[in-house]
């Protein structure tokens, strides 16, 4: 048998051509030259209404919970009896644990789905808060309530916050404001609850009140149905059969609009990645890897490639790294050639072959022919395959107007979600599919080897702003958890009670405010942001000179608004400053940065009280970081236009050299 026979026989044999991959982008070549693609396209609307509800109340109780439980340190000290500051370590553990566990939530979250890891956290919190009851001493309840309860807030606030964008385009920044408001809704119920429940059940009943609420946030989770993949076919085949007509007519006219070929795109049978043995998870960040629109752009090329030659084109192409490619051989899939590959091993290919060795993004997507004992195992992957990989959207964690993403201007709507969406690797879905027991999965490492890729701190801009939250996260929940006990032992009567309900009144209004004001054309987010942040540090400092109700309530109000801005306008501002590729990227930086502030910013509050007795220069303190965090955002844009300049200099100039 001649070695095109035998090509041809493996061609014919292999499941591995008719897999489908899922939700998060993935095709595959099929028969007949036929090209078949699966991503998101966020319906904006039906399920997704249930969807933003679910999400609202998840907030409301998480961030209630959250923002109430300084309440609790009194009586809690009246059992254990120790030092301000040691109290003040269990609301900010559970605080800061709440936010550093967010990359590590979020890449369960890409494995697992937004539903399991949401029931899973409501469970977890749910037990840690009712076991608290049974706490003897600060150390089990740092450990219980603070560590291991704030992770499970975590699990469920991070889904709640990033299963709406996975719904909604058109109606984004309305779906997330409605969604986030919770927070703002949350505050306001549960500073008047947990100080009635206090009264009627003591601080331990409160936890086991607060637990059984949290509790609803496992009927919530299972609202998150994750969402089916929308399919598109481009076919090269003169008798493609009907029920593919539509969907390729539909990529036809896709192609049309997008001039640069930044359509479709074509599942590669295997992916190597050139980084992944130097990065620190063993994988490469979702950047490394091309986007839908990017391995289809190259396929496409070599479509057009074949048809020019009259289907008999054996294109052999030797790069400078030494890796060799095969394209296509008689329109049929060549399998008698190798590539050699960096490490110096070679391996049989299939076309489809991309390259992108331009010094900064290295990856090399190749096919294999299974061999004989794997191949039933990847004849799973069939059509109806449908893997969820929504961290591998780049606009993932952007709750904003779709507007203010450079890319949704320029693109139509399905090509914008092929250039956002990277590809999963078949062992990422060989893992999901045959439920694969590991260790540290695929899409888990890949998700945190993004969110945690930390050669984003050596941006000058980045790191300003990055700074810029950890001194915010200082001064932010001081003011919360101290507010009413100052006013009382400042002699306010009893509405000071109601204090913390009118930040959180403050903070909804706000909230809807910035996503109003950040959807006007020509509106500066940073700007807004850097005045509402100094303002609401001004006012914390100077909180303390009348505590007479009416200033109190307008200190609470400024203070309101300003977190408010906080955080609506950080994923617009990052984008901004950034580009949409880093904005997963920075997230997973600033939830550390701000989770390590919020640790220890309540416990430096606590310390300055034990050692004056008051709270006026624990307020002046916080009011400094806020105010200090807001300064340092001034000069931000102009140095991201000086750091952009630089890379484009840099590229330029590394260019020419070539």
């Amino acid at each position: 048998m001649s070695a095109k026979e035998k090509s041809e026989k493996q061609r014919q044999e292999s499941p591995s051509h008719e897999s489908g991959i899922g939700e998060s982008g993935g095709a595959t070549p099929k028969s007949g030259n036929q090209e078949e693609a699966e991503l998101i396209v966020p319906p904006d609307g039906g399920w997704g209404w249930v969807v933003v509800a679910a999400s609202f109340i998840c907030n409301t109780l998480v961030d209630g919970i959250v923002y109430s439980c300084g309440l609790l340190l009194t009586p809690m000290n009246e059992n254990f009896g120790v030092s301000e500051a040691k109290m003040a370590f269990i609301s900010s553990l559970l605080s800061g644990f709440y936010l550093i566990a967010g990359p590590f939530v979020s890449a369960l979250a890409n494995r697992y789905g937004f539903r399991i890891v949401t029931m899973i956290g409501a469970i977890v919190a749910a037990i840690c808060f009712s076991v608290s009851y049974f706490a003897t001493g600060v150390i089990f309840m740092y450990i219980i309530y603070g560590v291991i309860g704030g992770i499970g807030l975590s699990m469920i606030y991070i889904p709640a916050v990033i299963t709406v964008g996975f719904y909604f385009e058109r109606w984004r920044a309305l779906a997330t404001g409605i969604s986030m408001c919770g927070s703002g809704v949350g505050t306001f119920l549960f500073a008047p609850l947990t100080n009635m429940l206090l009264k009627e059940f003591g601080w331990q009943g409160t936890l086991i009140v607060h637990g059984g609420l949290i509790l609803l946030c496992f009927l919530c989770g299972i609202m998150f149905r994750p969402l089916k993949p929308v399919r598109v076919t481009l076919s090269n085949s003169d008798g493609e059969d009907s029920k593919r007509k539509d969907e390729a007519d539909k990529l036809s006219l896709l192609l049309k609009a997008q001039q640069k070929s930044d359509s479709g795109f074509v599942f590669p049978i295997e992916m190597q990645n050139k980084a992944s043995p130097h990065t620190w998870m063993g994988v490469a960040p979702n950047d490394s890897y091309p986007t839908a629109a990017e391995v289809f752009r190259k396929s496409h090329t070599n479509l057009e490639m074949r048809r020019m030659s009259g289907g008999n084109v054996k294109n052999s192409e030797t790069q400078g790294n030494g890796q060799k490619y095969i394209v296509v051989s008689n329109g049929r899939d060549e399998n008698t050639n190798d590539a050699t590959h960096e490490n110096g091993k070679t391996e049989n290919t299939v076309p489809l072959l991309i390259d992108e060795s331009n010094g900064e993004r290295r990856n090399t997507v190749s096919g294999r022919q299974p061999k004989e004992h794997n191949r039933s195992r990847r004849g799973t992957l069939t059509n109806d395959t449908q893997v969820s990989r929504p961290m591998y959207r780049e606009d993932i964690f952007f709750g904003g107007s779709m507007k203010k993403i450079p890319q949704y201007q320029s693109k139509s709507s399905i090509g914008y979600h092929m250039s956002v969406t990277h590809l999963p690797t078949v062992e990422d879905v060989i893992e999901e599919t045959e439920a694969k027991c590991t260790m540290c999965p695929v899409a888990v490492r890949r998700t945190l080897a993004t969110m945690l890729d930390f050669s984003l701190l050596r941006s000058p801009s980045f790191m300003l702003l990055a700074f810029s939250g950890f001194f915010s996260m200082l001064g932010f929940f001081a003011p919360i958890i101290y507010i009413q006990k100052r006013a009382i032992s400042g002699g306010m009567d009893s509405s000071a009670m109601w204090l913390i309900s009118c930040i959180g009144i403050a903070n909804t209004v706000g909230r809807v405010l910035c996503g109003v004001l950040s959807s006007i054309e020509g509106v500066n987010a940073l700007w807004i942001n850097n005045i509402a942040i100094t303002i609401g540090g001004l006012a914390t400092m100077a909180s303390g000179i009348s505590y007479s109700v009416g200033y109190q309530f307008a200190y609470c109000v400024v203070f309101g608004l300003s977190i408010a801005c906080f955080a609506s306008l950080r994923s617009i501002i990052v984008v901004e400053l950034m580009g949409l590729e880093k904005l997963t990227n920075a997230f997973g930086l600033l939830m550390m940065f701000q989770g390590i502030a919020a640790i220890v910013g309540v416990p430096i509050a606590g310390i300055f009280y034990d050692l004056t007795g008051s709270f006026d220069v624990s307020f002046y303190i916080a009011g400094a970081f806020y105010t200090f965090s807001g300064l340092l955002c001034y000069p931000l844009k102009m140095i991201s236009q000086w750091e952009k300049a630089k890379q484009e200099k840099s590229g330029k100039k590394k260019s020419d050299n070539m």
